[in-house]
This record gives structure tokens, sequence and C-alpha cells, in this order.
């Protein structure tokens, strides 16, 4: 009974966490040659490929692991323990619309547990939403 109290509070923390995590850039370093020097053609950086890696990073790995297997930091401690994105069984159990809305909607919203959180500000990133459902599609390659 502790171990899921425990792992709720944990899923709770990280719902939270990633509710109020901010996407803001850290300002440009100044530069150091004169104004009028010419500049070369800015390298595209970024994106929504870019943002939705960063988001599975900091927000899905804590639970479901860098590889996906479900073996993150914060698996040991929920109950049930967060799925195997990997498995060719549980990838073709899934639509991209059922991950959309797990990810925006968090796990109550599908009839799992309040342990997965809900991502609503996604919900506003529709680009960085599909990129997030073909990063998870593309973890068992």
């Amino acid at each position: 009974m502790r171990a899921k109290w425990i792992g709720l509070l944990i899923g709770l923390i990280v719902g939270i966490w990633s509710c109020t995590s901010k996407d803001t850039a850290p300002p440009e370093p100044e530069a150091a040659e004169p104004a009028s020097a010419p500049t070369p053609a800015a390298q595209p950086t970024g994106g929504p490929v870019t943002e939705a890696a960063e988001i599975y990073k900091l927000r899905c790995a804590v639970c479901h692991g860098t590889t996906g297997k479900g073996d993150g930091e914060a698996a040991a401690a929920l109950d049930p323990k967060p799925k195997d994105l990997t498995t060719d069984e549980w990838q073709s159990s899934v639509t991209d619309d059922y991950l959309r809305k797990i990810i925006v909607r968090g796990g109550v919203a599908v009839g799992k547990f309040p342990t997965m959180p809900a991502a609503p500000d996604l919900d506003a990133k529709p680009d960085v939403l599909t990129e997030l459902v073909k990063y998870i599609r593309g973890l068992p390659k």
C-alpha cells in the first residue's frame, strides 16, 4: 500500500513539473565581431523534432526510461509499472490518436492510472505532439 502511495506521489510530482516547465531559450550571446561584419547563414536549430525529443527525455524518460522499456528512475516506485513502449504487442495495440490523448490528458482520460501525468501544454503544439508520437513509435527501432 505504501509503494502505491509513493508511486502516486511521484506521478503527481512529475505531472505538476511537466505542466509547469517552461520552453524558453537562453538569450543569444552577443556577437564578438563588429555589427558590419557579414554573418554566415543561420543553421536551423530546434523545431518540432528536436523539441519532441527533449520533451521525451525530460518528461517521459523519468518513468518510461530513455529507451522506452519502462525502466526510468521513477519506475521502481510506481504501481503499476510504466508500459514498455518498445514491444510490438503494445505498439500495435494503440493508435496515434490514443497516444496524443494520453500524452495531453494523462492516464485518467483513457481509463488508466493517474500516475501517467497530463501534458496539456502540448495541445497548443500540434507539430511537437505529432513528432513526440513519431518518437515513441520509433523507440523499438
